[in-house]
């Protein structure tokens, strides 16, 4: 998948021109080009080495690129310092000053800036009731919950009024349900401050709830840019649809083809229908996704929808999770093994295990690439 190019810098506070580094024989970026709208939260999405470390802090000013050229603003940032970009970074561990009070951490780049204390004041205070904290100058930083702390590393960045706003997975060191929490303060906080925010993240959750644009990165290269939806419902390539969002994954080879969708036969026997995304022949091996959520499933056959592929299934485990629950089943002629997702009704919260199921799904909601 060919990398988004850059467009017109005037409405693009970031323009990432072929930029690529490597360290030794290890190519960490290759040759990106990539732009980030004015005033959007875009986000890198990808695994531990993918090079999304690597790629912020090049934008940041902390690692030199090979080659290549990288624009904020419209300028270029080849050979300026990281102190003279105008972009602010918040790391995961949020280096807060602890001998220093809220108000003292906001203000101190402030001042450093040579801003005089009473502007300085306004500022900081401005800021603290834009990010829910008004009247919190005088606190500890040990008096704060783990979600303030955040706020206020964010604050003590958004205060110097920086073109971006850098966030390198910010939200790692938060238990599970701050977690969840902070990821909709950051996407209400972004919108209200206007300030162009690029997040990078392993969590794919992280990314599709809060930006408006995400880029799925591999080896050095983005695989796929575009919206949360558009990733979730279209993935261009085999590694975004197996990356972004659950999925059951078979390979084998294409034995049919009927216009746009091809017909995937297993090693064991299971014949699935789905759209190519690529172009794909008679005799090729393949690799077929298909979401547990896009399979409906019920006891009688009868309550399914008819004219898609339809098959029968054994249950083999009943994984609870609340509106994430999941059934594993093995289709009975192959013995495949899939997961479904149950109807948030709690229709289906008895199936026991042996108990036999009819399942179908819809060949236009299930994807084939080539392996």
């Amino acid at each position: 998948m060919p990398n988004s190019a850059p467009a017109a810098s005037g409405e693009h506070d970031l323009e990432v021109l072929s930029l690529h580094k490597r360290f030794g024989a290890f190519v960490a970026v290759q040759d990106l080009s990539f732009s980030v709208r004015r005033g959007s939260f875009f986000s890198i999405l990808g695994p531990s080495g993918c090079g999304k470390t690597t790629l912020l802090r090049m934008i940041a000013g902390f690692i030199a690129p090979d080659g290549g050229d990288l624009h904020i603003k419209g300028a270029s940032m080849l050979g300026v310092p990281p102190n003279r970009r105008p972009v602010n970074m918040v790391f995961q561990h949020l280096a807060l000053f602890p001998m220093m009070s809220v108000g003292e951490n906001i203000a101190y780049g402030l001042e450093r800036r040579g801003i005089k204390s009473a502007a300085a004041k306004a500022r900081m205070t401005d800021m603290l009731r834009r990010v829910g904290l008004p009247g919190s100058e005088s606190k500890r930083i040990d008096q704060l919950s783990g979600g303030q702390k955040q706020r206020v590393a964010i604050a003590r960045s958004l205060v110097l009024e920086p073109a971006l706003l850098l966030l390198d997975e910010p939200l790692g060191a938060l238990d599970l349900k701050l977690r969840e929490h902070m990821k909709v303060e950051l996407k209400q906080l972004q919108a209200e401050v206007g300030t162009t925010f690029v997040y990078i993240t392993h969590d794919q959750s992280e990314a599709l709830v809060m930006s408006d644009q995400v880029a799925v990165m591999n080896h050095g290269r983005f695989e796929q840019v575009g919206s949360p939806q558009h990733l979730y419902y279209q993935p261009a390539t085999a590694f975004v649809a197996g990356f972004v969002g659950n999925n059951n994954r078979f390979e084998g080879r294409i034995e049919a083809r009927n216009g746009e969708q091809v017909l995937l036969r297993t090693a064991s026997g299971l014949g699935l229908w789905a759209k190519r995304v690529e172009s794909l022949d008679v005799g090729e091996t393949a690799v077929l996704f298909v979401r547990p959520e896009a399979i409906e499933i019920g006891r009688q056959a009868g309550e399914l929808p008819a004219g898609n592929p339809a098959f029968s299934a054994t249950v083999q485990s009943l994984l609870f999770d609340g509106g994430n629950s999941t059934v594993q089943v093995h289709e009975v002629t192959s013995g495949t093994p899939l997961h479904i997702a149950l109807p948030l009704t709690g229709r289906l919260a008895d199936l026991q295990n042996g108990e036999t199921v009819h399942f179908t799904y819809r060949p236009d909601q299930a994807w084939c690439f080539r392996v």
